[in-house]
């Protein structure tokens, strides 16, 4: 596929999106979402570049596990935990928003799980020269940041919050302050249920 055909998927995901009092959702009617109709609503420029990244690394992307053992540990099973964790995020988004505001949109949620785990195709490549490249980083947050700038996403502090502090605030932890911020704290527990409850999900590469 090429780059000028994915803006010609259909935006058909039925999810109503609190943001400052406003709704502005792009989906509807479906109940497991595919990564291209995921990535289409994340909003531009951090669409493109989240596209331009799979179809750049398609091969790395596809045939990744999601884990060395814990969660979704098969080959291909990387792209399957993050569609997981988008499809958590949508049904959670939809269900809390509903109740309470959320101080985030659903596409900040997106973005942030799509690149959560950016590492793991070059961890798990079968080309030498693919894990040199991850290797060649002092840890694999570098190499993340890294491939953020080469395909120039644009991410705001609150992004890069949530980015940081998605697998918990660990040595960052403090009694007396916030670390964790309302979008870290959200993808936190998307990326929980997929990876410590439903590790072994979807078994069906179609549906819940």
């Amino acid at each position: 596929m090429s780059l000028n055909n994915w803006n010609s998927w259909e935006k058909n995901i039925d999810v109503r999106i609190w943001t400052n009092n406003s709704v502005h959702s792009t989906l509807e009617n479906k109940i497991y979402y595919n990564l291209e109709e995921l990535i289409n609503n994340i909003e531009e420029p951090n669409k493109s570049a989240c596209m331009k990244i799979y179809l750049e690394n398609k091969t790395i992307f596809e045939q990744a596990r999601g884990s060395s053992v814990k969660h979704q540990s098969w080959e291909g099973w990387y792209l399957d935990h993050l569609r997981d964790t988008m499809n958590i995020a949508i049904e959670l988004y939809k269900n809390l928003g509903s109740h309470r505001p959320l101080p985030f949109s659903l596409s900040d949620v997106l973005l942030i799980l799509y690149l959560h785990d950016l590492e793991k195709p070059w961890k798990y490549a079968w080309n030498e020269e693919q894990k040199a490249e991850l290797k060649s980083f002092w840890d694999y947050k570098n190499f993340i940041k890294s491939k953020i700038n080469e395909y120039w996403f644009k991410l705001t502090t609150e992004h890069w919050n949530g980015l940081k502090y998605i697998h918990w605030e660990w040595e960052d932890y403090d009694p007396k302050t916030r670390i964790q911020w309302p979008l870290a704290a959200f993808v936190h527990v998307c990326d929980t249920i997929s990876a410590r409850i439903w590790f072994d999900f979807p078994k069906d590469k179609k549906d819940w």
